[in-house]
């Protein structure tokens, strides 16, 4: 099942952690070179996939997170610096907050997974990444070390206030908001760009990335010396990397090779299962969290269309 953006790019997406048949979708015209941003709130039906809301911004927009606080809000990553707090239950069609901070693009951001925490982090071309209180809707503090842009910043399922992030500075880092003076943990991830991480669900010590360099590495922050898995095959920039929820060893990854992989990391650089049904760059997959039986489940943003797949 598919669904196409019209005019919009589409780069990153989440499946809604209350509704395993909502996705939020955040896109862009032209690629986010110039032009506005659209927030699609998708429902996945038997009849394929419906938008069901759209909000536009008045420029690109690079990521989205469902609140993990209440089911009708979502947060997305604005070109313009800016972070937009959306209520899709509402009537009106803007933001019903709009924090400001970063001085350039903010390209990553995520709501905190731990129930116990109420902060979003986020990360832009400005080289920082900020801390928000949803509550105040302002950024409570900044953390800086990158040397170049900040592709992608993850909070950890398992460890309160702890952050990993992936840079134009080809670095993998791991910080404690906690503990001031900067990164705890700083890996020379890949010999390019590293644009994303994730978290192993199951191992707090465990996390994936994925580089400019088509090559997806496993590392286990014990041992950071040297990835303890490289997984081949990917003949373009790995964009996302994404753990199962449902087992501690299946990882997916999209890329600009224009396929998915999906991969057992116990097992071997073997892919379990290629899909290569897409005709532009995959920017973005994510699994359903409210589904066990869909492991495989992968959506996947990308050149405005939208494409769902499952496999047993």
């Amino acid at each position: 099942m598919s669904f196409r953006t019209v005019g919009y790019h589409g780069y990153a997406l989440q499946f809604s952690p209350y509704a395993g048949q909502r996705i939020a979708c955040a896109g862009a015209e032209n690629f986010g070179i110039s032009g506005s941003g659209i927030l699609y709130i998708l429902e996945n039906t038997p009849d394929g996939v419906e938008a069901v809301r759209s909000f536009r911004w008045k420029d690109g927009l690079f990521d989205v997170s469902w609140s993990e606080h209440n089911s009708n809000f979502v947060i997305t990553a604005s070109g313009d610096g800016s972070i937009q707090v959306w209520n899709i239950a509402a009537s009106q069609q803007g933001p019903v907050s709009v924090w400001q901070g970063h001085s350039k693009e903010v390209y990553c951001l995520q709501w905190s997974q731990v129930r116990s925490e109420q902060l979003v982090i986020s990360g832009s071309l400005d080289k920082t990444m900020r801390l928000w209180d949803p509550v105040r809707s302002e950024a409570v503090s900044v953390l800086t070390g990158h040397e170049q842009i900040v592709y992608s910043s993850v909070w950890s399922p398992r460890i309160p206030g702890c952050i990993a992030s992936t840079s134009g500075d080809r670095s993998l880092r791991v910080w404690d908001i906690k503990s001031p003076g900067g990164a705890k943990i700083s890996i020379a991830a890949h010999d390019s760009e590293v644009l994303s991480c994730d978290w192993c669900k199951y191992d707090s010590c465990v996390l994936a990335t994925g580089g400019v360099d088509g090559l997806v590495r496993l590392w286990d922050l014990r041992n950071p010396k040297e990835a303890v898995r490289q997984l081949t095959g990917h003949e373009n920039a790995v964009r996302r990397v994404k753990f199962s929820p449902f087992s501690a060893s299946v990882l997916a990854s999209c890329s600009y090779d224009f396929s998915v992989r999906l991969w057992d990391v116990k097992v071997g650089d073997t892919p379990l299962e290629t899909v290569s049904n897409h005709s532009e760059f995959i920017y973005g997959v994510d699994f359903n969290l409210h589904n066990p039986g869909q492991v495989g489940t992968r959506l996947n943003a990308f050149a405005g269309h939208i494409n769902t797949d499952e496999t047993s």
